[in-house]
């Protein structure tokens, strides 16, 4: 048997097993349920890292559910996909990895983190669905599929954002998120039956290849952009995004961190392999850059406000994904121009994905950290905070690498990705790369606030009992740590392997169609 064609499968049954296994493994005591999570969520990350490793090699792997092993097997007569395919590109295999890495990180933090509360069979498998859902929208090839692992991973968020139900703000902030996730999802459902109703087919790449530009095209189109936008925690439609981060678990919110982004996969797949050339105006490009902006300079301008750790980390969310919308929404531009220069699509989309992995990366890293400092203190607010690097100084220098990271520090990795979002927006417009400048700025401000205050100021007497935290918890802050300094420390590396064959693949909308259509023929 040829395992490695069975890995796009393998990497969706580890996590439903997992989770449904959780309550049984319970039944046995704490440290069985603990090594089945551990064991499940290694597992996971291992298949992830195999199927990207996979991908790069062979190139795109297509799985059919119900088909014979992996290859397409349709009815005679048909000549496009009918049955659930998991198509995995290098874009896809990328961002697996990058959500399989946090949700380990997330896991191993959880250990000791959760280690004082009841209910944890139930923490268990939500997590566990989470992380299935999460997986299921980077690599389904199937739009109706992708709004059912969309729900899956809401319904799981819903529940670990409200855990701690007995505290009236995670409840709101959970019903908060499940308003606007509903709607979201109503909207993606709503541009499927437009496109089934269309053209008879929810495959991504059958409808790729037969999509002409029209009226419900269009609607399909706004509707998909908007409510994806929305669910990656774009300004105007954040306000779910900082009550979800700061109230959850801080396992579960460096899990949801790359849920977030699974989303925005969503969005890149939808507006270059579906649609590509035949988006044709610039208006589809210009709203994700509005929307890249807005959310850039009012996340940040909210952030530099916040005194709760957690919150203000979690408006810097809202301003990261910003550079991610800028980015492609520049390369959708560009590229779908014959009169620019196609190099600076290219490195737009570039810098996109890769400010993607690493945002996913070191803003867990900042989350796990905080996270930590509220085990070890009870305390959120920085005005309760001081002098916790001589209490804590593993947490103390992971918090500063993060934090170096996400204000585009040379040589951190996050400065790699903006300086490619720099170079392609000023091609396009000055004005962009300077609103993009200035939230670099800013969030470097806001950091140096935060690490002097909480890590570098005078000691408060009441944190006089406080010590490092256990060691599960810096070994899921270290995982992280880990990823940021190789990317770091190689950036060429780094571009050639991890960002550039992910980009490839996305801006190759002939050769997406092409290895399933083809298959199928």
């Amino acid at each position: 048997m040829n395992w490695n064609e069975h890995l796009p499968a393998l990497l969706l049954a580890l996590p439903l097993l997992g989770a449904f296994l959780a309550p049984l493994c319970s039944l046995g005591g704490k440290t069985v349920r603990n090594a089945m999570f551990m064991a499940i969520s290694f597992l996971t990350l291992l298949v992830a890292f195999f199927l990207w490793r996979t991908v790069l090699a062979e190139g795109i792997q297509y799985y059919v559910m119900g088909g014979e092993g992996s290859r397409l097997s349709l009815p005679s007569g048909m000549a496009v996909p009918v049955r659930i395919i998991l198509e995995v590109d290098a874009l896809s295999a990328f961002m697996a990895l990058c959500g399989a890495i946090a949700s380990f990180a997330g896991a191993l933090f959880s250990l000791n983190y959760m280690s004082r509360f009841t209910g944890l069979s139930r923490f268990a498998s939500l997590y566990l669905l989470l992380t299935a859902g999460m997986l299921g929208m980077m690599i389904t090839g199937d739009i109706f599929n992708f709004f059912v692992f969309i729900e899956v991973s809401s319904i799981a968020s819903f529940g670990l954002i409200a855990f701690w139900r007995d505290r009236p703000a995670a409840v709101e902030a959970s019903f908060k998120y499940a308003l606007i996730s509903q709607v979201g999802s109503m909207f993606i459902l709503v541009a499927a039956g437009c496109l089934y109703g269309r053209y008879n087919m929810l495959n991504m790449a059958a409808i790729g290849s037969a999509l002409q530009m029209g009226t419900m095209e269009k609607l399909a189109l706004v509707f998909l952009v908007g409510s994806l936008a929305m669910k990656c925690g774009a300004f105007p439609m954040h306000m779910w995004l900082p009550d979800g981060y700061a109230e959850a678990p801080t396992g579960v919110t460096c899990l949801l961190v790359a849920v977030s982004q699974a989303s925005l996969y969503g969005l890149a797949r939808v507006c270059f392999s579906v649609y590509g050339i035949a988006i044709g105006s610039a208006f589809i490009p210009w709203m994700i850059i509005v929307f890249g902006l807005a959310s850039m300079f009012f996340g940040v301008a909210m952030a530099v406000v916040q005194h709760d750790m957690k919150r203000l980390i979690g408006y810097h969310s809202v301003s990261q994904v910003g550079y991610m919308l800028l980015g492609l929404g520049v390369g959708l531009l560009v590229l779908g121009d014959p009169r620019a220069m196609a190099e600076f699509g290219m490195t737009a989309v570039t810098g996109g994905l890769f400010h993607a992995f690493n945002y996913t990366m070191y803003k867990a890293l900042l989350f796990l950290a905080a996270g930590a400092v509220y085990y070890a203190t009870g305390k959120r607010d920085l005005n309760d905070m001081g002098g916790l690097a001589r209490k804590m100084p593993y947490t103390a220098v992971m918090f500063l690498i993060a934090s170096a990271a996400i204000s585009g520090l040379p040589p951190f990795n996050g400065f790699v990705s903006k300086l490619l979002i720099y170079e392609s927006s000023f091609a396009v417009h000055p004005f962009l790369a300077v609103v993009a400048l200035v939230t670099s700025v800013l969030t470097l401000a806001s950091f140096v606030k935060v690490f002097q205050t909480a890590f570098l100021g005078p000691e408060k007497g009441v944190l006089a009992g406080v010590r490092e935290v256990p060691p599960a918890m810096l070994a899921g802050m270290a995982v992280l740590t880990v990823v940021v300094l190789g990317l770091t420390l190689f950036p060429s590396w780094s571009l050639s392997n991890v960002a550039e064959p992910a980009a490839r693949a996305l801006v190759d909308q002939s050769g997406y169609i092409g290895a399933i259509m083809g298959g199928g023929m």
